[in-house]
């Protein structure tokens, strides 16, 4: 055991047998939110008030101040003398309670389920378009109605992982995979057995929520149990399951639909078929990864046997009551997304690409290739096999990403995660130039395949890139830093199918789809300038630069 800056009155019996180390405040490199100040720290005896008892206060209270005070100054610090300055309670380095330190059987295991989760989130938006026809006849809606359940799942996707990520960081990850999983579930019924088109919106919406689990929290999980030199391929997996669960959907759906005697209430039953068997293994083979949460039950049994309430985590110090944990919870991912420059421009960049994939699902490839080519329903269904071609080929591609890391990292930092994402940069126009200019019927349909697949290769690429680099840059915040880029990106995928049809219609699918490669012309600098100018980028920001400290072992005494 060891006890850093701790006095010598302080109890150690039961840190010795939960082998812990024990720290002083100076000893602590662990950041939190740095809107919080000294004041904002709990009181010894508010660590363990029940949470029925806060919401009774803020009921009783509802017009007390809200956001917690960021000013800390040497008198705040003075006001916590030697008798109530907080014994701050780590781990002890190798100890296996600590998710960094699970067995590389355990990492791979939650890896692997937790990505499986990724697949279900990402194919039940594009399989669910593929039954429009007979859903439009079944539910006497219009097609805009129908695409309307398509873009409200990514509106869940996004808005929901505000909360959800956030108090993930606070309350640990299994509560939350446990309860999407089965909300998800759940939903896979409520789609199918809609009787009108406004139930299955709303049961869309709720899907999306509840499956964007399987997104934001997935790359949070990954973070907590690998080492920033070993995630790249637990990323680069979890990138497939995103994009190339995206093709896999309606390979299956698409012929399902042409089916008479299943069609679209059938695409939701496989489905939810499939998905029982993942919802069984959850409570197996999940664990906490949340090294903050699992240390913060440590704190709360080393209080309750010693009676001694110095005794915490230092993600504690976030907790002085319910009304300021909401209030930095919600908050941080919005935060984070307007005011660091590192979150905000690679969500545009990423949250463009976003867009134009699920206009691709929406409308854009089966038009092109329903109409130009006459394919029907189930070999349209199998064209989007390409967007899981394209990611397979993107993580191929990382391992040449990865080799680049571990070379350059000790010089360049989280940095070296972006080579690849630069080369993306200029494969995500090429990619959209071809298959707006290939969209003839003169041409063979193979070329904009080859399009399509450059730029799920492209968008694979910067989608790996922003969940790796966001993860190295923001550490304990990374939950909360994917979920604002999530909010970005999953906005841009609820609107473009709205806008896309009329679009199509005015300007046809050469022009329109060339638009978006001008567009993405002009978003070739990002991944360049923060390449080259990330490190004084991220010394300007406050969340960023604070994890640098820490990381660095001089994290700044709050």
């Amino acid at each position: 055991m060891t006890t850093n800056g701790v006095a010598s009155t302080s109890p150690t019996p039961v840190a010795f047998r939960d082998q812990v180390v024990l720290k002083s405040l100076e000893d602590v490199h662990e950041p939190v939110d740095p809107r919080l100040g000294l004041s904002s720290r709990p009181q010894p005896d508010q660590l363990d008030e029940s949470l029925g008892h806060q919401l009774t206060h803020i009921i009783q209270h509802p017009h007390e101040e809200l956001q917690p005070s960021s000013t800390s100054t040497k008198n705040e610090k003075a006001s916590f003398d030697s008798d109530s300055e907080p014994i701050y309670v780590d781990f002890a380095e190798g100890d296996q309670r600590n998710p960094i330190n699970f067995s590389l059987r355990k990492k791979w295991a939650i890896t692997i389920l937790a990505c499986i989760s990724t697949v279900f989130s990402a194919s039940a938006p594009s399989a669910y378009n593929m039954g429009f026809d007979s859903m439009i006849r079944d539910l006497g809606c219009t097609r805009f109605q129908a695409t309307v359940g398509l873009s409200v799942y990514p509106l869940g996707f996004g808005v929901v992982p505000l909360v959800s990520a956030s108090l993930s960081e606070e309350f640990g990850r299994m509560p939350l995979y446990i309860i999407s999983s089965v909300g998800f579930f759940v939903m896979y019924l409520m789609v199918a057995l809609s009787k009108n088109i406004q139930t299955l919106i709303v049961a869309r919406f709720l899907q999306g929520a509840f499956g964007s689990t399987g997104a934001t929290m997935v790359g949070g999980t990954i973070a907590d149990i690998w080492s920033s030199k070993d995630r790249g391929l637990p990323m680069s997996l979890f990138a497939v399951a995103a994009l190339g669960g995206t093709g896999l959907g309606p390979v299956l759906a698409g012929w399902v639909q042409m089916n008479p005697r299943l069609e679209w209430k059938w695409i939701q039953w496989i489905q939810m078929i499939i998905y029982s068997l993942y919802l069984i293994m959850v409570p197996i083979v999940l664990k906490e990864t949340r090294t903050a949460v699992l240390i913060t039950r440590i704190a709360k049994k080393m209080r309750r046997e010693t009676g001694n309430h110095r005794y915490r985590a230092r993600v504690e110090d976030e907790r002085a009551s319910l009304r300021t944990l909401i209030y930095i919870s919600c908050t941080r991912p919005i935060r984070l997304m307007l005011t660091e420059p590192v979150v905000t421009s690679f969500s545009l960049w990423i949250g463009f690409a976003w867009g134009i994939t699920y206009c691709m699902i929406t409308r854009s490839i089966g038009g092109v290739f329903g109409t130009l080519h006459n394919f029907n329903t189930g070999f349209i269904g199998t064209t989007f096999i390409t967007m899981t071609i394209g990611s397979l080929i993107g993580f191929a591609t990382n391992f040449y990403q990865e080799a680049l890391y571990q070379k350059n990292f000790p010089t360049r930092g989280p940095e070296a995660r972006l080579y690849m994402a630069c080369v993306a940069a200029i494969l995500f126009p090429a990619g959209m130039f071809i298959y707006a200019w290939s969209s003839l019927p003169t041409v063979h349909w193979i070329v904009q395949m080859v399009g399509i697949t450059l730029f799920i290769w492209a968008t694979f690429i910067m989608y790996l890139a922003v969940f790796s680099y966001l993860a190295d840059c923001y550490g304990p915040y990374a939950s909360s830093a994917l979920a604002g880029q999530s909010l970005a990106r999953n906005l841009m995928a609820t609107a473009f199918p709205l806008f896309i049809e009329q679009m199509f219609d005015a300007l046809g699918y050469r022009w329109s789809n060339s638009i978006f490669g001008f567009i993405a012309v002009a978003m070739i600098p990002i991944p360049f300038g923060l390449f080259f100018y990330g490190p004084a980028i991220r010394k300007r920001s406050k969340f960023s630069r604070m994890v640098m400290e820490a990381q660095t072992g001089q994290g700044s005494k709050t």
